[in-house]
């Protein structure tokens, strides 16, 4: 963050200074609402959570090196007082990025977020300092804390953008409002919330309606493949830049393929020439989030040759999503349990398949741990029996479905489909599917581990990793 008085922090979002023996104490530190990431000259933000108050841990945060806490109430330690956290983060964000000349980048979409985001700031890193944030924060809280990272030497700020609703991504532009705004897809994540994918598009695309003109530099990144996408053009002013397969798309990839390890492989087209490109993530859906990426670098100066490296050195940096680790023994487990939606999780099954091509030779197996896919209103049980169907017809070997109702559903759908009854059980939960693979599994087999994060199967994972005869003797591909 850039260096501000504790003043100039009370003035910029309307808060009453408290226990501050000097206004000219300079925060030039993070903003962190967790104390334990506390650096010196933190400003810790704490936010009375349901089970957690903040507000608790602003003493222990001084102590840390914090130079004050952003709060809603005195804690007895050098705070800015406010009457809302949230919107006080809000503030300070945009009136920061708003004394940089960084370029903002702002990214959305129903799937494939955070994997592009990671993408591109890999691929920007190499162009100039570049903020990004770590994981997923998207919301409001965690893209103002994202952008307060930003300092005078940030050339390129990456920003991931969520909705759970009309309105939420124009409110997040409106506080580090993007130069390039990218969006990826239309899909049927949080589909209960919003109602339908006309209500998703309506909110997705409010991140093009915030872009500048043509004229003052606003590019628009959409996906040419996605018809709710490619319609966003006519609601922005900005210069609008197509990517994907279709041939009028200004990046495009052609020639796409996977490798013997279902890494995606193709020649990258772009305005300014081609090159060819062999990733290091796993899946044929990377190939739409790699576009996206190029678009974005292309855009902002980058030659081709080095996009198309950047891209096949990228790796994964947000945890829980398609982690590939191979055990000692043999044993391949795919960790993509962060998040689930049908789009999300049919690309996953097909990069399980992908990946299991190469140990059936010796008789290895795919197997498919899946949990629910969570908000999906009332289509919710209709695409969990369409999952339990793909799995069949994919020919994974096994399915564990975990949890209640809707894992019922993705095994029902797999028995309907036709898969003989061992190929597909249903258990109760984490542990329950943790035995069942601990007794089954065999050197060569390759699971994937998927649901809603708030199903927690990355336990499933974990456990399969911590066996004995893997500490010390299992490599990430």
């Amino acid at each position: 963050m850039i260096s501000l008085s504790l003043a100039e922090i009370a003035s910029i979002v309307g808060g009453q200074q408290h226990d501050i023996p000097d206004p000219d104490a300079r925060v030039t530190g993070p903003v962190v609402f967790d104390s334990r990431e506390v650096r010196p000259g933190s400003l810790f933000a704490a936010f009375a959570g349901e089970r957690v108050d903040g507000h608790d841990y602003a003493g222990r945060a001084v102590e840390a090196g914090a130079t004050a806490v952003l709060a809603v109430r005195p804690v007895g330690v050098p705070a800015i007082v406010v009457d809302d956290v949230i919107a006080a983060l809000g503030a300070l964000a945009r009136a920061v990025v708003g004394r940089l000349g960084t370029s903002v980048v702002g990214l959305t979409g129903s799937a494939g977020k955070t994997s592009t985001k990671d993408l591109i700031g890999q691929l920007l890193s190499r162009s100039g300092p570049t903020v990004c944030p770590v994981g997923n924060l998207n919301n409001e809280i965690g893209l103002p804390v994202t952008a307060l990272r930003a300092d005078a030497d940030t050339k390129f700020l990456v920003l991931e953008m969520g909705a759970r609703g009309i309105g939420h991504i124009r409110y997040l532009a409106e506080l580090t409002p993007p130069r390039i705004g990218v969006v990826l897809n239309v899909g049927s994540a949080h589909i209960g919330e919003f109602g339908g994918r006309e209500q998703i598009a309506q909110a997705k695309g409010e991140l093009v309606e915030a872009l500048p003109t043509a004229d003052e530099g606003g590019i628009a990144v959409l996906n040419a493949d996605d018809p709710y996408v490619r319609a966003m053009a006519s609601r922005t002013k900005a210069r609008t830049v197509f990517f994907g397969e279709s041939a009028d798309a200004a990046v495009r990839a052609e020639n796409v393929r996977l490798t013997a390890l279902g890494q995606p492989s193709f020649t990258l087209h772009t305005p300014s020439g081609c090159s060819d490109v062999t990733m290091r993530l796993y899946g044929e859906h990377h190939v739409s989030n790699a576009l996206a990426a190029a678009a974005v670098a292309h855009e902002l100066g980058m030659p081709v040759d080095e996009i198309a490296a950047a891209l096949s050195e990228a790796g994964t940096l947000s945890r829980w999503r398609m982690e590939v680790t191979e055990r000692a023994d043999g044993v391949t487990v795919v960790n993509d349990a962060y998040n689930a939606n049908p789009e999300s999780m049919r690309a996953a099954l097909r990069a399980l398949v992908a990946m299991g091509e190469a140990s059936k030779a010796t008789g290895g197996r795919t197997w498919a741990v899946l949990g629910e896919m969570a908000e999906l209103g009332g289509e919710s049980l209709a695409e969990h029996d369409a999952v339990g169907r793909l799995v069949v017809r994919l020919n994974v070997s096994k399915l564990v479905a975990v949890g209640g109702r809707e894992a019922a559903w993705l095994d029902m759908g797999a028995k309907n489909e036709g898969s003989w009854g061992e190929e597909s059980v249903h258990v109760s939960d984490a542990q329950a599917a943790i035995d069942l693979l601990r007794s089954e599994l065999r050197p060569g087999d390759v699971v994937l581990v998927k649901a809603s994060r708030s199903v927690g199967l990355e336990r499933v994972a974990a456990a399969l990793l911590s066996d004995d005869g893997v500490e010390g003797g299992a490599a990430t591909r």
